[in-house]
C-alpha cells in the first residue's frame, strides 16, 4: 500500500493571484494539468517570501499530485519533483513524500491499473476529488530501487522518442528507412529460389 512507503499530506493554500516575479518556487495544482510533464526540476512560477511562510512544501524526490479535477481521468495527475530545493505547493494538491524512485511512482500513477483504483476513490459530480488520506490505500508495485531505475530508464527512452520531435522523429525516419531498404532489397532480388 502507498501509505506503507509514503507520507501523504495536503498542499498549502496559495492561489494564482499570489504569483510573484521572483521569490520561492512553487507549483499550483492547475499547472500540473497544463504546464508540467511527468517530472520537473524547475518550476514555472514563484510566490513571494511572505506568502511562502504560510505554505506547505514538497522536498526533492517528492511527488505533487492534483487531487481535484473536472473528470476522473485527470484527477490525480502528478509530477515528480526532481529539483534540488523545496517548493511551495498549492491547495487541491497532495504531497507524496517517500524513499522510492519518484519517476517510477509517477509513471505508475499514469497507468490504467492506477486509473481503476482511483475510480473507486474519486467522489463528486461537477468537481471530482480524491482526498489525500484515501491515497494511503492505493496498491502499488514495488520492485527494488535498482529495478525501478531500470524501468524508468526504459520508459524515459520511450517518452523521449514519442514526445521529443528532435529525437523521436529522426529515429522513426531512420527505422522506416531501414525497413524500406530491407523490403526493397527483398522485392528486387531476382535470384531463383531453389
Amino acid at each position: 500500500m502507498l501509505g506503507e512507503v509514503a507520507t501523504i499530506s495536503r498542499g498549502g493554500n496559495f492561489q494564482k493571484k499570489d504569483f510573484a516575479e521572483s521569490g520561492v518556487p512553487c507549483i499550483h495544482y492547475g499547472q500540473i494539468y497544463t504546464r508540467y510533464g511527468l517530472y520537473a526540476d524547475k518550476t514555472i512560477s514563484s510566490i513571494s517570501n511572505e506568502a511562502a511562510q504560510k505554505q506547505k512544501f514538497a522536498q526533492p524526490n517528492d511527488i505533487v499530485m492534483a487531487v481535484t479535477s473536472e473528470n476522473v481521468e485527470d484527477v490525480c495527475k502528478c509530477v515528480a519533483w526532481v529539483g534540488n530545493e523545496p517548493i511551495a505547493v498549492s491547495g487541491h494538491s497532495a504531497i507524496i513524500h517517500h524513499n522510492q524512485n519518484a519517476k517510477f511512482l509517477t509513471y505508475y500513477f499514469h497507468t490504467s491499473m492506477f486509473l481503476e483504483q482511483k475510480r473507486k476513490l474519486a467522489h463528486g459530480t461537477k468537481v471530482i476529488e480524491v482526498t489525500p488520506d484515501k491515497l494511503n490505500g492505493v496498491k502499488i508495485p514495488l520492485p527494488s530501487l535498482a529495478e525501478q531505475e531500470r524501468i524508468v530508464a526504459v520508459l524515459d527512452k520511450f517518452d523521449a522518442l514519442v514526445n521529443d520531435l528532435s529525437e523521436g522523429l529522426p529515429a522513426e525516419i531512420e527505422a522506416r528507412k531501414r525497413q524500406y531498404e530491407y523490403y526493397r532489397d527483398k522485392l528486387l532480388s531476382f535470384k531463383k529460389i531453389a
